[in-house]
This record gives structure tokens, C-alpha cells and sequence, in this order.
């Protein structure tokens, strides 16, 4: 077969098929030429789930007449003039195949107006333009609106693959939105069916981040900025007690641009690994500055990834700022897993909430902006005594005075009792803490072998007698082969035989019955790193010896505690890095504050 130039118009439906991948994509595009035509403002309409119609009206520059055909054509561009601006460019679009790319596959209807021109002037087409079409007059306001009628009703295979309506207007709500926390300062609206989705005037970006992300996000997020070696990230990430199911509240901007990069991803699964469950994904919306120069936003055709030319460096800024953030947070009442009850007339529910943590530094400091803790004072009421004197009887014993209300530097408060055998009670200033103690105990634990390790070896106690372990020779092998890493998390081994393992010394805080599961997972883990030399995977494969084995030595379900033990174990967790939450993702305590108490037993009705 002989080699053939295509026709133009079959050009462009590849080129839409790279570009135009559903509705959301169209309007993916045509907002972000509105914002690079300096649109305060954006209105986006649909019909249909986007397949019907996508409509978009701008007030931003508009386009002048004469240049209104060449906008409809391939790899025409206002964005860049040169290589040197493509390799730092800023603006959203700068390919020049967007429009005709859409018009390709739908019928387009294309209406704009400068701040010069006495009215606006239309141009249309079906699939194409007529080379000997003309601009038409038309009255718009400045700015430009875009039609685009039945999508892909010329490529009846490709519009087998669109979803339902409701799929793709999720879709396209998606996408606007991910835009809309970008651009702050300018306006949006969504309409569907005739029905308005959302309209978000302009604003800070606080405000913003609070209406698209909900009230909970933002009263669990941290607020982050970083900036050194010419990179700058700010933001908000969310404790993980605020973990998703899903990673459908994950927002990372490069430059102002949406991404979803490989390596973004990877340093902050790493930075939230001691703290979220394997299941579970961070929320977060954070914004990454570098030099433009510094990234190619050109490796995609949908510029929805990008290339790092400093990819370890930007890797290690990005995994160190979150983890710091995350590992700086301490057990604040105020802020951190706090448990509201509402309820109605007819009956209780339990929801939960977390007060706004007040932030208000529009600059994005540093600096954590949260409110005064609240000074509470209530007179305190001896329910037993007066109920007893009320029936003309004693009570059986004389009650313990009662004990003071925490001092505010220790959050966590004083214990009270043990409950379940699992959770310990205590009081603070703003009520009742409900303490996991197993859960806690087991990320104080964790926190404390990391130091450890990372500064010499974990401690180890010889026993009077050797525990012998029995095992498959393949992993006895591999533990003789491998002493000395097993010495560094406290456990000293001879070969005694075959398949039989001498166990000489172990971690003190370890009981004798939970070595042999010890040893098997930290030879587990050496088995399947085997093949994987990479220094995180090195350092990932330690961390999960190190959380297996602090799940093993931390207090145990019905285990009794004293009163200083419990004391004890909050002062420790007040000290200690992600106390929140324990290696698995779930939280290790939570606030009941005097009001929601005063709601749960409906006092002041």
C-alpha cells in the first residue's frame, strides 16, 4: 500500500482522540483558554451530561474577527512564539489543538468579542469549517462563548463509550472543580440540565478550598508551607483520621496546573505510611511552585502529567514537607478527633465533626493558626451523694474526692478509669478522652523503636535459656545468612540445626510468645526484599518490622492498668510524633467536649 498524506479532517479526529477523551475533557480545555484569556469570570452550562451540549461563556479578551478561522486551526497558538517558551511555559494551553480538535467531532459554535469591537462576531461549523467561511455578526458582550452541540455524533464508535449522563456530568464536575481551587480569583459556575450545581464567587483561596472540599476536610487539615531550594509547596493535607476510601479528595497542582504524577504520588503515600492503613487514601490540596523551567508540562497530550528534571530532589522536598507537618501535630482537643452527638427530639445519632481550627493567615504561614483553647469552668456536682440523700439512705462507701479539672499543657488530661478492658477514661478541660490503649501504646511503641534503630541497634535482654524455634530450612537459612540484621532489631540467633533456630537475646518490652511471629515476618520481609534493593524499599521493609513488632509488645485487650500506668501512657503519647493515630491508620483517641455530653443527656432543654 502506498504511502498517503491524511485528509485533514481525519488528522483531526486523531488528534480528538488524544485531546477529546469525554465531556469532561472538552470542558477541561475550553475553561483553561477562558483563564489564559484573562476571564474574571467562567460560566459553564450542560445538557445531557456534556454529550448534548457544553456551553462557555468567558468575559475575558475575546478574539478578534480576523483571527476567530485560525483559531479553529491545528497547532495555532496566541500561548507560545518559540522553543524557549514552550520549555517555560506558564499558560494552560499552548498545543493549539483543543478547539479544532472539538469542532472535529461535534458541531461548534464559536462567538466572541474584543473590548474594541462594537459587537461580537460567530462563526460555526460541523465537524469542519468551510474554507470560504465567513465571521458573521453577532451580539455578545466581551469576552467569548463556545457551543459544542452532540458530541462525537460523527464517530458513532467512540460515543458507544461514553457512560451514562450522570457518569459524565461527574466527571465534568470533577474537573471544574479541580480548576476552580487553582484559580481562586476568578468566578465559576456550573449548570446541568437547567439545574445550577454550584456558583463560587471570587475569593481566597481558604474559602475556596473550604466550598469545594466541605467543612470536615478543612477542620481536619493541616495547613502547610514550604519553600526552600527554588521550590515552594502550600496548602492544606488532612490528618489521617480524615482518610478516604477512595482517592477522590486528592487535589495536587503543579504551577497552577492539575497533574497526577508517579512520583507526586509515591513521596506521599511515603509520608503518610506510619499513619494510614494500606486501604485507605490521604486527602489533600496542595499547590507545587518550581521554575517552569524545572518541569515538562509537553510529555502529555491532555497535559495531565508532567516530567521533573530534578525528579529525586523534588521526590525528597515533597515527602519531608508532608511527613514534618504530619509528624508535627500534637493531641490538641481542639482540633484532633473530636466526637460531636446531635440528636433529635425523637431520638440520638452519633455523627462526627471537628471545630474549625481557625485559620487565618491568608498569607499561608507556617505557622499553625488555630483558636484559644476554651476555658472551661463548670460547678462540679456529686450525682451519687445527692441521689442517695434524696432516697434517706448512705451510700455504701464514701466516694474519692473529685479529681481536678487537667492542667491545659496536658491535653490528654488526667485518667479516670478503664474501660472494656481496652479504652482508658480520662478528663481535660473540654470534657471526656476516650483513650485505644492497645492502639496508643502501640504507636508510642513504634515511634521509640524507629529512634532506636536509626540511631545504633534496638535494645535486647539474653534469656537464662534458649528459645527454640523450628522453621522450613529455606528460612532458617536465610536467618543465618542474615544475623546481623536480625541483631539490629534486637533478636540474637544461633543455627542449632536443619531446621531449628537457638533464640539468645530479645527485645526487652517483647513477650517470649510473640518472638517466633516476630522472627518469621522480619525474615518474610528480608525474603521478598531479596530482589528489591532500592533504599525505600530497604527502609519501607524495616518500618514494617518495626510496626509488627510494636503491635506485638503494646499492651494487650484486658490487660488491667493502675491509674499511673494510664498516666503514664498519655503523657508519653502527648510527646509523641502521630500519637493520633496508631500504625495502622485508626485513630487512638478521641474528644467528647462538654457540650456534646450536655446534648447526649439533653440538659438545658
Amino acid at each position: 500500500m502506498a504511502i498517503r498524506i491524511l485528509p485533514e479532517q481525519l488528522i483531526n479526529q486523531i488528534a480528538a482522540g488524544e485531546v477529546v477523551e469525554r465531556p469532561a475533557a472538552v470542558v477541561k480545555e475550553l475553561v483553561e483558554n477562558s483563564l489564559d484569556a484573562e476571564a474574571r469570570a467562567v460560566e459553564v452550562e450542560l445538557e445531557g451530561g456534556g454529550l448534548s451540549l457544553i456551553r462557555i461563556r468567558d468575559d475575558g479578551n475575546g478574539i478578534a474577527r480576523d483571527e476567530l478561522p485560525m483559531a479553529l486551526t491545528r497547532h495555532a497558538t496566541s500561548k507560545i512564539e518559540s522553543l524557549d517558551q514552550l520549555e517555560r511555559v506558564a499558560s494552560f494551553g499552548f498545543r493549539g489543538e483543543a478547539l479544532p480538535s472539538v469542532l472535529s467531532v461535534s458541531r461548534l459554535s464559536l462567538v466572541s468579542r474584543t473590548a474594541t469591537d462594537e459587537h461580537g462576531w460567530r462563526l460555526a461549523g460541523e465537524g469542519a469549517i468551510a474554507a470560504d467561511a465567513q465571521p458573521q455578526p453577532a451580539p455578545h458582550s466581551p469576552g467569548t462563548t463556545l457551543e459544542v452541540r452532540d458530541l462525537f455524533y460523527n464517530t458513532p464508535a467512540r460515543r458507544k463509550f461514553m457512560r451514562t449522563e450522570s457518569t459524565e456530568f461527574r466527571h465534568v464536575d470533577q474537573a471544574l472543580r479541580r480548576i476552580a481551587l487553582a484559580r481562586p480569583e476568578r468566578a465559576f459556575a456550573l449548570r446541568h440540565n437547567g439545574r445550577e450545581v454550584f456558583r463560587l464567587a471570587r475569593g481566597s483561596a481558604e474559602a475556596r478550598m473550604k466550598a469545594l472540599c466541605g467543612e470536615a476536610f478543612a477542620d481536619s487539615a493541616i495547613l502547610i508551607e514550604e519553600e526552600r531550594l527554588g521550590m515552594r509547596l502550600w496548602g492544606w493535607t488532612a490528618l489521617p483520621s480524615f482518610s478516604r476510601a477512595q482517592p477522590d479528595l486528592q487535589y495536587f497542582f503543579v504551577n497552577g496546573r492539575v497533574v497526577r504524577d508517579k512520583l507526586v504520588a509515591s513521596a506521599l503515600r511515603r509520608a503518610y505510611a506510619d499513619a494510614l492503613h494500606s486501604t485507605r487514601y490521604p486527602a489533600f490540596v496542595l499547590f507545587f511552585e518550581l521554575d517552569p523551567s524545572g518541569v515538562d508540562v509537553n510529555v502529555h497530550p491532555a497535559k495531565l502529567e508532567v516530567r521533573f528534571r530534578q525528579s529525586a530532589t523534588v521526590h525528597d522536598f515533597l515527602f519531608g514537607s508532608i511527613q514534618r507537618a504530619l509528624r508535627d501535630v500534637r493531641p490538641e482537643p481542639q482540633q484532633h478527633h473530636r466526637v460531636e452527638w446531635a440528636h433529635k427530639p425523637d431520638r440520638m445519632a452519633l455523627s462526627s465533626a471537628v471545630p474549625d481550627p481557625g485559620f487565618r493567615n491568608t498569607n499561608f504561614s507556617s505557622a499553625s493558626a488555630r483558636l484559644p483553647l476554651q476555658q472551661v469552668a463548670e460547678p462540679t456536682v456529686d450525682f451519687a451523694r445527692t441521689a442517695w440523700a434524696a432516697l434517706g439512705a448512705a451510700p455504701v462507701a464514701e466516694p474519692s474526692p473529685p479529681q481536678p479539672a487537667a492542667d491545659s499543657d496536658m491535653p490528654l488530661g488526667r485518667p479516670l478509669a478503664q474501660l472494656a478492658g481496652v479504652f482508658i477514661l480520662a478528663e481535660n478541660q473540654h470534657g471526656l478522652v476516650v483513650v485505644d490503649a492497645h492502639a496508643a501504646h502501640e504507636r508510642v511503641l513504634y515511634e521509640r523503636f524507629k529512634t532506636d534503630l536509626h540511631t545504633g541497634s534496638l535494645p535486647s535482654q539474653h534469656l537464662l535459656e534458649p528459645l527454640r524455634l523450628n522453621l522450613p530450612e529455606d528460612l532458617a537459612d536465610l536467618a543465618d545468612n542474615h544475623r546481623d540484621d536480625l541483631l539490629a532489631y534486637g533478636v540474637e540467633l544461633d543455627r542449632s540445626g536443619p531446621t531449628s533456630l537457638a533464640i539468645r537475646a530479645v527485645p526487652p518490652l517483647l513477650p517470649l510468645e510473640e518472638v517466633e511471629g516476630l522472627v518469621r515476618s522480619a525474615l518474610g520481609e528480608r525474603a521478598a526484599g531479596e530482589s528489591h534493593r532500592h533504599f525505600g524499599d530497604v527502609l519501607d521493609a524495616q518500618e514494617r518490622v518495626l510496626a509488627d513488632m510494636a503491635c506485638r509488645a503494646a499492651i494487650k485487650a484486658n490487660r488491667r492498668l493502675s491509674l499511673p500506668e494510664m498516666e503514664r501512657l498519655l503523657r508519653d503519647m502527648e510527646r509523641t510524633e502521630l500519637s493520633g493515630q496508631c500504625n495502622h491508620g485508626r485513630p487512638t483517641w478521641v474528644q467528647l467536649d462538654h457540650g456534646a455530653l450536655d446534648r447526649l443527656f439533653l440538659r438545658g432543654r
